[in-house]
């Protein structure tokens, strides 16, 4: 088990869980390993992510790579770029949905994937100082080019794989004051839309606070006020998508994978007529995937199980419902700008409705709560926990589940329960979280 990776790279509080010294070493690494090569750094808008940005550059030149910065710009856009640009390697700064006073360090191999967890073991040791390697000598020390101009080439790929035209579409975009504002805008405009956006206004404290993917009531209510076509809410490094059709009525990742794997389906480009979810996704979409022969896999939660299982056979889309949606022959990474420009494609060529798209997915009520622990692995090796699971899971039967985790990224034991109604859901969540508290 890694001591500093998570399952979304390196995560922490600024100056605290995640510090200048550390970004400096894994910098340092990385300069070692691609010693005379090129290596890309992208960051969110965050307060603190040109300081980490600063410190991963200074750590690479000094052992001898060159570091290309690519300023404020979406983690699919850093994917993109350092797999078509030949760079050997990336870094992105972002702790994604978390609130500004987090921050994180997501490496990327010359792929445009996230690197193996060899190569985080490899970093972690040096961090640790189990591993000495020597600095660059004075005539191998790299150099630190802006190369902001990066993006503009992420923004021309992603347009070219659209053939249809917006032109009679009005949408409203929710950037959560984060990555989205380099690239969502000039995406629809480009292709025609009425754009109307909103949380685009960085401060380096507003990212994510009360807007994005992870607060997307404003966007419902506007995408109505404004009588829009849809919506979408981006999280804060842009990799993931939530849309609003013209109701006001969200439609998560499961709604977007399902609308995606009939398109994709009927185009055949749908390998096995299969999707990669998690262990998350909704009893209602795996039975609306049923309905229309599309077949539903599950890995465990992590946009980096999903695509490890989409690469291991080739599958083509998958995601979670969460708004982490992969494209596999469009990208190598959840792209939420990319969904939402897919998801306006399908709604154009079916001259359908989001809502429309999405009527027959029955959505099964669902809550999730977090609960703050000291020791996640106390709670969840807990016999009194297994109990209360097995008594759930017998009375909830075939028409509902309770799922116990731990966060990937926070000191937090998730608890979620999927029933037929509410007022089960909120009852069994009740009874596992009150169970958790007793143990402390």
């Amino acid at each position: 088990m890694t001591k500093y990776f998570g399952t979304d790279g390196i995560r922490g509080k600024a100056n605290e869980g995640l510090t200048v010294e550390l970004a400096l070493k894994v910098g340092q690494y990385l300069g070692y390993t691609h010693r005379g090569k090129k290596i890309v750094v992208g960051q969110d808008t965050r307060l603190s992510s040109t300081m980490f940005a600063s410190a991963i550059a200074a750590g690479a030149t000094s052992y001898g790579a060159d570091v290309y910065l690519l300023g404020v710009c979406a983690t699919p856009a850093l994917a993109y770029t350092v797999n078509n640009h030949g760079f050997e390697g990336g870094v992105m700064i972002s702790a994604s949905h978390n609130p500004y006073h987090d921050n994180g360090l997501k490496c990327f191999a010359s792929n445009g994937m996230k690197i193996s967890s060899q190569f985080e073991d490899e970093i972690e040791s040096y961090i640790d100082g189990d591993i000495s390697i020597e600095p660059a000598h004075e005539n191998e020390i790299g150099r630190v080019i802006d190369f902001a101009s990066g993006v503009d080439a992420y923004l021309e790929h992603i347009e070219s794989l659209i053939d249809v035209r917006f032109d009679n579409l009005k949408i409203v975009l929710d950037c959560a004051n984060g990555s989205a504002v380099s690239s969502a805008e000039n995406a629809f405009k480009t292709l025609g839309a009425n754009v109307i956006v909103m949380n685009n206004e960085p401060d380096g404290i507003n990212i994510n606070t009360n807007c994005g993917s992870t607060h997307p009531e404003s966007l419902m209510d506007r995408v109505v006020s404004e009588k829009a076509d849809m919506g979408f809410a981006f999280d804060g490094d842009a990799d993931r998508c939530l849309a609003v059709d013209h109701k006001g009525n969200l439609v998560d990742g499961d709604g977007i994978l399902y609308i995606l794997g009939r398109y994709l389906k009927e185009k055949e480009m749908l390998k096995d007529d299969t999707i990669v979810s998690t262990v998350m996704a909704n009893i209602g979409f795996k039975k609306v995937c049923e309905k229309y022969g599309l077949n539903v896999i599950t890995t465990q939660v992590g946009d980096r199980y999903v695509y490890q299982e989409m690469f291991a056979n080739d599958y083509k889309l998958g995601g979670e419902q969460s708004g982490h949606i992969i494209l596999k022959d469009y990208a190598t990474t959840g792209d939420g700008v990319l969904t939402a420009l897919v998801l306006s494609e399908v709604a154009v060529k079916h001259n359908q409705s989001l809502f429309e798209l999405n009527e027959e997915f029955v959505q099964y009520p669902q809550l999730l709560e977090n609960l703050r622990v000291k020791d996640k692995k106390v709670i969840l090796e807990d016999a009194t926990v297994a109990k209360e699971i097995e008594r759930i899971e017998n009375e909830l039967g075939d028409e509902g589940r309770i799922l116990v985790r731990p966060s990937g990224t926070e000191p937090l034991i998730r608890v979620m329960v999927e029933a037929k109604t509410q007022e089960i859901c909120d009852r069994h969540v009740s009874d596992m979280i009150e169970i958790i508290k007793n143990i402390g």
